[in-house]
């Protein structure tokens, strides 16, 4: 009897919420693909992420942990990386690879990675994000992947020692948008390992493409046979023939929003981001 009242109990409940499935609604998926990730940040899962506290590319913000300065928020089933501007310089413990320290600042961002949570050798990645504001310089919002042996902050792992770009530590960037000169574009594309540590070419291998990112896109990278696949919803816009080769270590994926240059901005910057997953091929 307790077993039958605890039953329509549930089911009145359910019948008074609306809500008759608890799991997340995964976006359609291709012919030929198995999802094996999918995170709609209903909340945010520290299974699948942690914050990365990092100094790259003489960034002028301090990324900071667990939202502070409402840096990372979920809300109404998305996430929000910010940059935000509080107004005064702190202290900012970010190092680089070299243990220099971030000088003070008064920008504050977020930056989230799979990490150690949800690493993936090659099948497609995908996320579904969009820009609040677009073509505002020193804007640096990023979409991208990286080699899991990756040598940079956080090193949880012993086998977490390869430099940047070399085998292990690849990189592959599926959106980024450089405020400081363009409007309504985005970059994709791999970046070359010149087989050394710390050089890469940024240039060779990715494109720029028009794109509405103040709207909702889907933004992806496959790996189809030797080539990978650079799509925008769903469409191709670009190829890296014959590179996917040199990516076979498993992967992870970062979400960051960076301030780039030294142009002043006030308030805040948002990158909202609907939903990421990760999907292999089916064996025929």
């Amino acid at each position: 009897m307790k077993q039958l009242s605890s039953l329509l109990a549930f089911t009145l409940l359910v019948i008074a919420t609306g809500c008759t499935n608890t799991q997340p609604e995964v976006p359609p998926t291709a012919e030929g693909w198995k999802v094996d990730f999918f995170d709609d940040f209903v909340t945010f899962n520290d299974e699948n992420w942690q914050d990365q506290r990092i100094w790259v590319n003489n960034e002028t913000q301090c990324y900071v942990p667990n939202g502070e300065y409402g840096t990372r928020e979920v809300s109404d089933g998305t996430l929000k990386l910010k940059v935000v501007n509080i107004g005064e310089e702190i202290e900012c413990d970010n190092m680089d690879k070299h243990g220099v320290q971030h000088p003070p600042t008064k920008y504050v961002a977020g930056r989230i990675a799979s990490k150690n949570r949800k690493e993936f050798v090659q099948g497609k990645w995908t996320a579904r994000l969009k820009m609040h504001s677009s073509g505002e310089p020193s804007q640096f919002p990023a979409w991208w992947i990286l080699g899991a042996q990756n040598n940079e902050p956080p090193v949880q792992e012993p086998d977490e020692y390869v430099c940047w770009p070399l085998t292990g530590s690849g990189e592959i960037d599926i959106f980024e948008h450089h405020g400081d000169h363009m409007h309504d574009e985005f970059t994709t594309g791999a970046i070359k390992n010149l087989q050394a540590c710390d050089k890469g070419d940024w240039w060779s291998y990715r494109a720029n493409f028009p794109a509405t990112v103040t709207e909702f896109n889907d933004y992806s990278v496959e790996w189809e046979g030797m080539d990978l696949v650079y799509r925008l919803n769903g469409d191709e816009v670009y190829r890296n023939d014959s590179l996917g080769v040199l990516y076979p270590e498993p992967m992870f994926a970062i979400l960051n929003y960076a301030k780039i240059t030294d142009n002043p901005m006030e308030g805040e910057w948002v990158m909202e981001v609907d939903w990421v997953k990760h999907e292999y091929r089916v064996e025929e």
